[in-house]
């Protein structure tokens, strides 16, 4: 039976933000690229857009020949697992995509595997050309790609592989045949007031975009293929979608911290991510000493991952210096944005916008005045930079240096708590708490609140 190789990827600017997937079907014996796809996809989460690319490679790979295998490989932890059957499915965003996949083809036809990012550049740069055509408002379009060349260029510059795979007849195109392309120029690719535990956002529910006909076509690239063909022919195929028992492991654990004391922690102020971005108080850098101390202590974090926010880089720069790590930025971890409350005490915006107030107490899709941020849009954002964190640290201890909202909201997802739940949570500055994350879907937590470092 023939074997067709599938690599999707996707992405999104800003998560959720413009997003696109990339898709690109292989020949596992000749190494031959037979279709490439890719959309761009408007704005959605980077979830959503690899989920989609899934869909889209799945496809073409169908129409090419409905009986083959197929191997999909992805740079996406999570979707891999998923599709696998080893990882529960608990977005509801994600469910429908996922089972738009399933019933492409035949389970026992499809596998999946997890590769670097670094084997995944066809799809990704097809990805990348989508989003780079809705930012023009245009449609991807195949005939101006590079993805296919500037794949086979890194292919190129590879330590060879031996061996090739068996050379098969390749399937009559439904379509234009495929003729070699020139290549055209490349172009260059709140910490809300302590009196008030604020209401922090109702469940996980995504935007799932309204797919448009993706563009598939076919394309070759002759002097790469033996280099494709003998890794593919060498790689071992996992066992079939679903056939795998499940398989918990080491769960990744997430400590939460609690960015340091800033000047307008003790006043009680609205400090989200539209104010003036305060640093750390003196206080506030001698809590992150202290927090750095006892977290060298256990020596258990291998990741340190900090809210772009100048508060929470602080703090982390301390801790990771004391750990020996570096930090990575990530922006689904900022506070929410505010508006026109940032600066101001609870009393203050109560007494200046009594309506907006009341309203944002008692709905958590309601924005703060002067086009603030809602906590139901903050509590997507935060779930899609959980998932992404989880997928690309899986099995690890990381730490997030983070805010009030979003730490909460972590917490209260992982329960599977009503948004109520917030009110009857404190979160002090400096403060840790601890989420572990099970493959099949589940969280526990582990601490909440704890502040021992500071006595």
């Amino acid at each position: 039976m023939r074997e067709l190789i599938v690599e999707a990827d996707g992405g999104s600017r800003g998560n959720p933000g413009p997003a696109g997937y990339g898709a690109v079907v292989i020949d596992a014996a000749t190494g031959e690229t037979l279709a490439e796809a890719a959309e761009y996809l408007g704005v959605t989460t980077n979830n959503v857009a690899e989920y989609s690319g899934l869909v889209a490679g799945l496809r073409a790979a169908r129409d090419l020949d409905p009986t083959a295998t197929v191997r999909v490989r992805m740079d996406s932890k999570l979707v891999v697992e998923q599709m696998s059957g080893r990882w529960q499915i608990k977005h509801p965003a994600m469910r429908p995509l996922a089972a738009e996949a399933r019933s492409i083809l035949p389970a026992d036809q499809v596998t999946y595997e997890w590769i670097p990012r670094a084997e995944n550049k066809h799809a990704d740069r097809l990805a990348n050309e989508a989003m780079d055509a809705g930012k023009r408002g245009e449609q991807w379009s195949p005939s101006q790609s590079t993805a296919d060349l500037d794949a086979g260029g890194a292919a190129r510059s590879a330590a060879p592989v031996k061996g090739r795979g068996e050379l098969r007849d390749q399937p009559q195109r439904t379509r234009s045949q495929t003729t070699p392309r020139s290549t055209p120029d490349v172009r260059a690719t709140p910490e809300a007031p302590g009196s008030v535990a604020p209401l922090e956002g109702r469940g996980e529910l995504r935007d799932q975009p309204q797919p448009t006909r993706s563009r598939t076509t076919p394309a070759t690239t002759p002097d790469t293929n033996d280099i494709r063909a003998a890794r593919n022919v060498a790689s071992e195929a996992p066992t079939a979608a679903g056939a795998a028992p499940p398989d918990l492991g080491t769960p990744t654990t997430l400590v939460l911290l609690r960015h340091g004391e800033t000047p307008l922690t003790p006043q009680k102020r609205f400090s989200g991510s539209g104010g003036s971005d305060p640093a750390l108080s003196d206080t506030g850098r001698d809590q992150a000493d202290r927090v750095a101390t006892a977290l060298a202590a256990r020596g258990t974090v291998q990741d340190v991952i900090s809210s772009p926010l100048a508060r929470c880089r602080e703090t982390a720069a301390i801790v990771a210096a004391r750990l020996g790590l570096d930090v990575r930025i990530e922006d689904g971890l900022r506070e929410t944005d505010f508006g026109a409350w940032e600066g101001l005490t609870f009393a203050e915006v109560r007494e200046r916008y009594p309506d907006d107030m009341s309203a944002w107490l008692s709905s958590p899709d309601a924005e703060p005045t002067g086009g603030g941020e809602s906590f139901e849009a903050m509590a997507h954002r935060v779930a899609a930079a959980r998932d992404e964190l989880l997928a690309a640290h899986t099995g690890r201890t990381v730490l997030l240096v983070s805010h009030v909202t979003p730490i909460k909201t972590l917490v209260r997802l992982a329960l599977g708590a009503p948004p109520e739940a917030l009110f009857r949570m404190e979160l002090s500055a400096a403060s840790l708490s601890v989420v572990a994350y099970y493959g099949d879907g589940n969280a526990s937590v582990r601490l909440l609140n704890d502040t021992s470092a500071l006595r």
